[in-house]
């Protein structure tokens, strides 16, 4: 294994196939306050997730309309919880109350926001009187894209990374090589394994962000063939648990109670409840049939039919707007500018504008018609 110099703080390298950048966490400033590139890619994982689940939620029998506030809810209560659950278990790292709030620079525990996004978007769902499981089956989807995109931001933190390997891709970088100088003695005192800053390290927020992409993919391709509700977000959980409890053991920067690795142990836990859900339903299915989906229900199709009705009225309402307002600037109008606009206007829209004209024009054809 090739050992490194002491590298600039912000170059981040990948050795072994040659590859160096230097990257800055802040992405710009505005009146003094800086902008990092953490939040702009968490921002642009979210809207993708957004983007694609309300482009599917009819696949799903859902009014958009009627999930929006249970999103909302969800994005605040996930974003509120997941800084709760990494304060919570670094609680000897701040001191001062304005740091609790600063989270630009990181802090946010994946787990925690997802337990916050589901308890607080399902509560909102619970009193719009909406389907839990099949916002969840969807949600599911938009969690893989947005934790695919925004695990880059660890990269821009020079975060989430692992102990030494000899894989082709290990990296590090100058804050890498501080940290685990700084913190060296702890994580062996924890792990038992001893880290050299010198030398590369495991690209955990690599491994995660393609895992979920391709996770994502997976699950797009199947949810039309989906088997009953629940059963996407059981495939979400089943997913992710498993590539989070073996990634997890190789990170450096991990949350623990006691020895024990919280996130590794929830992902355990999430991945042997889920697999063995997803085994019973299987069986059960067998036996009994595969239960109606929501989007096959009558109460789905009543509601999508007034979701598009609600819609065209909707439509037809911007359309009569938008001819009053054109008839008040018309009416505005010197004769000399009317004239003008008239002009143009072609030949067929205006003789159709002007309700006795065809009928005139009808008139004089049949008189002319009786001439000849």
């Amino acid at each position: 294994m090739e050992y490194l110099d002491k590298l600039p703080w912000n170059q981040i390298t990948f050795p072994n196939i040659g590859i160096e950048l230097n990257v800055n966490s802040d992405a710009f400033s505005i009146g003094g306050l800086v902008i990092k590139w953490y939040g702009i890619i968490i921002a642009v994982g979210l809207l993708l997730a957004l983007i694609y689940c309300f482009g599917k939620m009819k696949d799903f029998g859902l009014d958009g309309d009627k999930v929006i506030d249970a999103v909302f809810a969800g994005i605040i209560g996930g974003i509120v919880c997941a800084r709760i659950y990494y304060i919570v278990f670094n609680l000897d790292q701040y001191h001062d109350i304005k740091e609790v709030f600063n989270i630009r620079n990181g802090g946010l525990a994946i787990y925690g926001g997802l337990i916050g996004a589901i308890v607080f978007g399902c509560l909102v769902l619970k009193l719009r009187k909406v389907k839990i499981l099949p916002v969840l089956d969807l949600a599911g989807m938009g969690f893989l894209i947005g934790q695919g995109v925004g695990r880059w931001g660890n990269f821009f933190n020079h975060e989430a990374f692992g102990t030494n390997t000899t894989l082709p891709w290990g990296m590090s970088s100058g804050r890498i090589q501080n940290y685990l100088t700084v913190h060296g003695a702890e994580i062996t005192d924890k792990t038992g394994i001893v880290v050299d800053p010198y030398l590369p390290v495991h690209p955990c927020f690599l491994y995660e962000s393609i895992w979920c992409l391709l996770g994502f993919l997976l699950l797009h391709l199947y949810y039309k063939k989906r088997r009953y509700d629940g059963e996407m977000i059981l495939m979400y959980t089943c997913w992710y648990g498993f590539e989070r409890m073996i990634v997890e053991g190789l990170r450096t920067d991990s949350l623990y109670i006691g020895d024990v690795r919280v996130s590794q142990l929830l992902a355990a836990v999430l991945f042997v409840a889920s697999l063995t859900t997803l085994i019973v339903m299987r069986i059960r299915i067998k036996k009994h049939g595969a239960p109606v989906l929501y989007v096959n229900t009558e109460e789905s199709k009543a509601l999508l039919r007034a979701a598009e009705e609600r819609e065209k009225e909707e439509e037809q309402k911007s359309k009569e707007k938008k001819n009053k307002k054109c008839s008040k600037e018309k009416a505005e109008l010197t004769p000399e500018q009317r004239i003008i606009v008239d002009d143009d206007i072609p030949e067929e829209e205006s003789v159709a504008d002007e309700p006795g004209k065809s009928e005139n024009n009808n008139e004089e054809e049949n008189e002319n018609g009786k001439a000849d």
